[in-house]
């Protein structure tokens, strides 16, 4: 990869990409399964009004919607990941669609159930259990739905809702194809004065660029895109917003907040907490932000000043293999049972990577697969050694998903965002002490310590702000306020002046910053980023300081999958993520890395 064009995926060596061919290796048989969901479909609604009538009946129901979803969780990650391999390719774009209008005809068949499960006595429901042994593995799922009552509707509402999914996702997909496929960004010069097409993967390198003209030409050339599209964004994300509304008042909840924090039990104060004590410490962040301007010797310091590194290192180039090997040995403390998984993971023969950036490949990094897949690691390795932080938070994640389909059931071979992120998250703080460890010199040790500020900053203040900001968007719309450009941008620059403080030079393209972030598409998930970061820097310190205990606890807790509400799952890990404790703890790690930061410069 040694020259600045982005290539071709058949121009990328089959090393490098992802073995998405285990998962269907000809067209038939991706189509054969797609008839196999269609038809179960059509079975498994023949069992509406009869799951009270026995427990055989029940469990066998059960047993064929868990195989129907299981399958279409196959089919669906095959065509979205192929999609993501390069999103101008329309045969994937179709097999996508199909499958996400296969997976609304699977729900409208199966609308009766929540409904009808709630009509059924608890009495009868316990009997069943009892007399039924295989009902066991259910007992979790049929509590969720039973503490779901009074949120579900009638089952005819039900199926209309069902239907309705597709086209309730419509402003996320509008954004996807404007952000991922259309949206163009030109071309900037690099530090060389060589010409280079400024790309989604390549944006944040060049944000990190210790030539300051080179990171205000990509900043305002990247936001110079998004301010052309400002309004159809704004529309698409105004509607985003007023469905996750609509959805919550039909449903009966308080508000979009406490729906979506519901389904995983998840009291509000956790949220209000986050959003109080990240907001009671915003002074270190200033500090941290008047450290930025003093080093980097700036009279005014903008935003496209906060991404470089304090300390300029000279060789943080890196390929993409010694990246791998740190990561590799950074984890060492996880034993040899991850160690080993981990190097096969890595390996030619499972190829769970998808490594470099090409034409219309999506952006960023993501860990994705099916419950009968290996995981899948969707990268845009940029050249730097820093990015060893991103393979090993997506291995996290993969990890995770790993050890949770090998001991736990379908049902429960996923996990609640508000886990998940502690996964990938416990890997970089390991990561992190294992380069502080390493360090040859006084300034390598300061410039890690600059990324674990800079990991902090970026993952529990700036994810704060995302949420804050979700908070507010959300209950402004709920009371008719419309979500035009200019409120949402206005909005936007007013938090953002809060959190960085008087020392930065606010402009128009950082107002616009809320229309480039693709997770407010997934309502209140931002969030779960900054406590499960917390919830890790808790997790990752009992692992160093206690040892095999602490890794024990460690392994069962990545083991658990969905098999329980998310908060007490953490508890299993040593983490009580309902007080205020671990936010904090994390605070007083930022404020203590920049004391010893700036005693050292």
């Amino acid at each position: 990869m040694g020259d600045n064009s982005v290539k071709q995926r058949n121009e990328i060596d089959k090393k490098y990409k992802w073995s998405i061919e285990t998962m269907y290796n000809m067209d038939f048989v991706w189509e054969r399964d797609y008839c196999e969901v269609k038809d179960a479909a059509e079975e498994l609604a023949g069992y509406k009004g009869r799951l009270g009538e026995s427990a055989e009946t029940l469990l066998e129901f059960l047993d064929k919607r868990s195989a129907a979803w299981r399958t279409l969780e196959h089919l669906y990650v095959y065509a979205r990941m192929k999609r993501d391999e390069d999103n101008r390719e329309p045969k994937y774009q179709a097999l996508c669609e199909k499958a996400q209008k296969l997976s609304v005809i699977l729900s409208e068949s199966l609308s009766f159930f929540a409904p009808e499960i709630m009509e059924v006595p608890r009495e009868t429901l316990n009997q069943f259990v009892r007399e039924e042994m295989g009902l066991h593995t259910y007992v979790h799922l049929i509590k969720c739905i039973l503490r779901e009552k009074e949120h579900i509707l009638s089952p005819e509402i039900e199926s209309i809702m069902a239907q309705y999914s597709e086209v309730t996702a419509a402003p996320s997909e509008i954004f996807k194809m404007i952000n991922n496929a259309d949206m163009k960004f030109g071309k900037i010069k690099n530090e060389k004065g060589e010409e280079v097409e400024l790309t989604h993967g390549n944006y944040i390198s060049f944000m990190e660029s210790h030539d300051r003209e080179v990171r205000k030409s990509a900043y305002s050339t990247l936001y110079a895109a998004y301010i052309k599209q400002k309004n159809t964004i704004a529309a698409a994300y105004n509607y985003n917003v007023k469905t996750t509304n609509l959805i919550a008042k039909l449903r009966n909840y308080d508000s979009a907040l406490s729906a979506e924090l519901y389904g995983d039990d998840i009291p509000e104060d956790v949220y209000t907490n986050l959003l109080d004590t990240v907001g009671s410490r915003l002074d270190v962040l200033h500090r941290y932000v008047d450290l930025r301007k003093r080093v980097l010797g700036v009279d005014k310091i903008h935003m496209y000043d906060m991404y470089v590194p304090l300390i300029e290192m000279s060789d943080q180039e890196m390929s993409y293999e010694e990246c791998v090997e740190i990561v590799k040995a950074a984890l060492q403390p996880l034993g040899w049972e991850y160690g080993e998984n981990l190097e096969r993971g890595f390996g030619e023969d499972w190829r769970w990577l998808d490594v470099y950036e090409n034409e219309g490949k999506t952006s960023g990094a993501y860990s994705f697969g099916s419950y009968d897949s290996h995981p899948f690691v969707l990268l845009n390795f940029n050249g730097k050694k820093k990015y060893a932080f991103t393979i090993a938070h997506e291995m996290g994640h993969s990890m995770n998903s790993f050890y949770t389909r090998m001991y736990q059931p379908y049902i429960y071979g996923g996990h609640s965002i508000f886990t998940a992120e502690v996964a990938s998250t416990v890997n970089e703080i390991l990561l992190q002490k294992y380069l502080m460890d390493n360090a040859e010199s006084v300034e390598e040790k300061k410039y890690l310590i600059n990324i674990q500020l800079e990991e902090i900053r970026a993952t529990v203040f700036r994810q704060t702000m995302f949420a804050e900001f979700e908070k507010i968007v959300h209950e402004a719309s709920a009371k008719g306020i419309s979500l035009t450009n200019e409120w949402l941008s206005s909005t936007y620059l007013e938090l953002n002046k809060k959190y960085y403080g008087p020392d930065v030079e606010y402009d128009e393209e950082i107002a616009m910053e809320w229309a480039r972030i693709p997770h407010f598409y997934t309502d209140f998930y931002v969030y779960k980023y900054a406590t499960g970061y917390s919830a890790a820097i808790k997790i990752a310190d009992r692992i160093m300081n206690e040892g095999q205990p602490a890794v024990d606890d460690y392994i069962e807790f990545l083991k658990m999958g969905d098999s329980d509400f998310p908060i007490e799952l953490l508890k299993i890990a040593g983490v009580d993520m309902s007080r205020k404790e671990p936010i904090e703890s994390a605070m007083d790690l930022f404020e203590s890395l920049l004391d010893e930061l700036e005693s050292m410069i």
